[in-house]
């Protein structure tokens, strides 16, 4: 499902209520601005966020955008996502 809700009224991108997994896929606002060396530091709003599914028993995965954006191809996209939900 993309873009679930929880009965708390929290916004999920992707999730599958049934394992009560959530995908958060994380744009450049989810970060500090930071020195490049430095970046994926996240954001309070992000942390919270995560930390609240995470207590409502959520398992919470994050896809940031540095990571998924220098990703090539399908394939590699394909077994990026397979080693982040491998798991879950």
């Amino acid at each position: 499902i993309f873009e679930f809700v929880t009965e708390e009224g929290l916004s999920i991108d992707m999730a599958q209520p049934e394992t009560m997994t959530a995908i958060e896929v994380d744009g450049p606002t989810h970060y500090l601005k930071c020195k490049e060396k430095q970046r994926g530091v996240e954001n309070g709003r992000t942390k919270f966020k995560s930390r609240l599914l995470r207590q409502l028993g959520w398992s919470v995965i994050h896809i940031p955008y540095f990571e998924w954006d220098a990703l090539t191809d399908a394939a590699t996209q394909e077994a990026y996502l397979q080693s982040k939900t491998k798991g879950e």
